[in-house]
Parts: structure tokens; sequence; C-alpha cells
């Protein structure tokens, strides 16, 4: 699979420039998984860490749906890859994982996640997060913030795997 990635234009307005690089950096931790294969994507480059690049997708699929579907939607969507008794499951359950179910699970949730933004009539929409108000913008910003963060991790694990570097 290869995964096309767009940079967000220099000018636009703040939810076009928000959702383009929302979307760019989702595509780059997808470029970052591209072409490896299953062992590849479960192994751990960096130990101790228990970090891998199944993990991280796995990772931010958590991320989605806490933010866009617990916290915008106010829907009751509990974890799918951790629990209370396991709550690092997303990145240490990654041995005998599905990779298929992972990356399909991931996409679901940003393509739910995309069309709660595109239904919410502004950025200052708002969803409850421990009881206080969170808007859309907090929500957009950090998920780059989240991306970006565990891209700079993706960039680094997939050079210790196969040496390939890049954006």
């Amino acid at each position: 699979m290869t995964t096309q990635r767009t940079y967000p234009h220099y000018s636009a307005d703040e939810r076009t420039m928000l959702d383009a690089w929302l979307d760019y950096h989702r595509a780059t931790l997808a470029i970052k998984c591209d072409g490896l294969d299953d062992a590849q994507l479960r192994e751990r480059a960096v130990p101790p860490s228990s970090l891998s690049l199944l993990g991280l997708v796995r990772h931010m699929a958590e991320v989605e749906r806490a933010w866009f579907r617990r916290c915008l939607g106010g829907e009751d969507a509990p974890g799918i890859y951790f629990s209370d008794d396991d709550p690092d499951g997303d990145f240490d359950n990654v041995d005998t994982a599905d990779v298929a179910e992972a990356f399909a699970t991931w996409q679901a949730e940003c393509e739910h996640a995309n069309r709660a933004v595109a239904a919410a009539p502004s950025l200052e929409v708002t969803g409850q997060r421990r009881g206080e108000a969170v808007s859309l913008r907090w929500i957009l910003v950090h998920m780059i913030e989240e991306y970006a963060r565990h891209n700079g991790h993706a960039d680094l694990l997939r050079e210790r795997i196969d040496g390939t570097v890049g954006e």
C-alpha cells in the first residue's frame, strides 16, 4: 500500500488548516508503516521501550476514539486495546495482534472523527472531558500534537527497522 500525503497550504482559514494538518500527520504515520511486513510492524526496535509501529497505530486508534467519540460525541465507547487492568495494552499486546484489524480499526476511527468534525458547525463546539468543556479547536490542535510527537517515534522506529528515513 502506498499512502498519498498532501502538504497543507500555506494560507487557509483556520478550520481548513487544522483539518489539513491532522490529515497530513495521519498520512505520515501510515507512510512510516508502508512496505513493512507484520513482524517488522510488531518489532520493538528501541529496547527497553515497548514501542512498535503497530503499537503506535493501535494507540492512535484509541486516541482518535477518546477525543472524537467519547469527548466530542459523548459516546460510551470503551477502549479497544486497553482496559483498566491493562492500561498499556495498545502498546504492549502486539506480539499476536492482527495487523490488518489494527489498521482497519485505526482507519475507521479516523473516518468517524472526520465525519464528527465535518458535522460540527464551528470550532467552538464543545465536548466534555473530566467534567470540563473542551472545544473542537483544542481537540484538533491536541490531535496534531499527538500525531507529531508519535510520528517522531515512528521515524526512529522505522529507521532502526530497515534504515528508511524521511519526513
